[in-house]
């Protein structure tokens, strides 16, 4: 018997969008391509809604 959920569900589309910040791992943060911190520049948080490391856990944020 195949759940009914699986009639229906699809993969997500992927999107092609490049992060304008990287991790580094000496300072632990996520930075700007011109070196200034991330979680910092208000506007890039207000169109991300956040900066999310890669480097571990999804669940962990810059403050």
């Amino acid at each position: 018997m195949q759940p009914f959920a699986l009639n229906y569900a699809r993969p997500a589309a992927e999107l092609e969008f490049v992060t304008p910040y990287a991790y580094d791992s000496g300072r632990q943060l996520n930075v700007l391509f011109d070196g200034r911190i991330a979680a910092r520049d208000h506007a890039l948080l207000r169109e991300l809604g956040t900066t999310t490391s890669t480097a571990g856990s999804k669940t962990h944020f810059d403050d």
